[in-house]
């Protein structure tokens, strides 16, 4: 497992400032999210964690160690599923074990196992044609758990879905997280997403950037969201963001 830290991280863009100044810690095992207002560089940091930006300065790690570039340690999703439209469920999920010349009764013995676990056994032979949105993103997500990664980094995997797969959704991802113990680092807009899946919660500043709180979600599972703990962290949040100043 990793803990990833960004120390006193900055990125800019040519003139464009976008993070300024950011401090957090993810520890081994934790559930974290980033909330913030479109283009305040949640994205941005998610991709340095990601080895895909470097920052302007500072510091960007994982186990104290720097890092330059991508990890299969490290697994980023994204929002669109990005599933090759030619090859079947299975061989989707089995893509980067083919790349990694992983064995063929191991590579399919993995492949069954993870999809198992994120409900698409029967689903193996269909294309992404045939699943609706919910599961095309199980897929994604079987594909980068096959690989069997210390870090999920998920850049609003759930946007695209309607509210109800979404919540369906989410329920299986706290499911996958107490399963493996992964380190898991969930971008979003949606702020009841984040009080209900994560442990912290990092509220984001506009551009550029900033850590304008941390909170901690401290609540058993599964999360009520009338409680008055969930309540009270959503009303923190809205706070911090400022809600009616700006649009989110």
């Amino acid at each position: 497992m990793q803990t990833l830290e960004l120390k006193n991280v900055t990125k800019s863009f040519g003139p464009l400032e976008v993070l300024s100044n950011i401090n957090l810690t993810i520890k081994q095992g934790e559930f974290a999210a980033i909330v913030g207002p479109s283009g305040c560089g949640k994205s941005t940091a998610l991709r340095m964690f990601a080895g895909l930006e470097t920052p302007s300065s500072g510091q960007v790690t994982a186990n104290g160690e720097t890092i330059t570039k991508p990890d299969p340690r490290r697994i980023l999703i994204f929002q669109e599923h990005a599933l090759y439209p030619w090859r079947t469920v299975e061989r989707n999920v089995g893509f980067g074990l083919e790349l990694a010349d992983v064995p063929e009764k191991e590579r399919k013995d993995r492949i069954k196992d993870i999809l198992e676990k994120v409900g698409l056994s029967g689903f193996e032979k269909y294309y992404p044609h045939q699943l609706s949105g919910g599961m095309k993103q199980r897929a994604s997500i079987a594909r980068a758990l096959v690989m069997d990664p210390d870090v999920l980094l998920l850049d609003e995997p759930y946007g695209a879905l309607d509210a109800i797969t979404r919540l369906t959704m989410q329920n299986e991802l706290i499911k996958l997280w107490r399963g493996t113990g992964k380190t898991m680092l969930l971008i979003t807009h949606d702020i009841d997403e984040a009080v209900y899946l994560a442990d912290t919660i990092y509220v984001m500043s506009p551009r550029p950037g900033r850590i304008v709180q941390t909170l901690q979600a401290d609540m058993p599972r599964p999360r009520n969201r009338n409680g008055s703990r969930f309540v009270e962290l959503r009303q923190q949040i809205m706070d911090g963001l400022d809600i009616g100043t700006y649009s989110i």
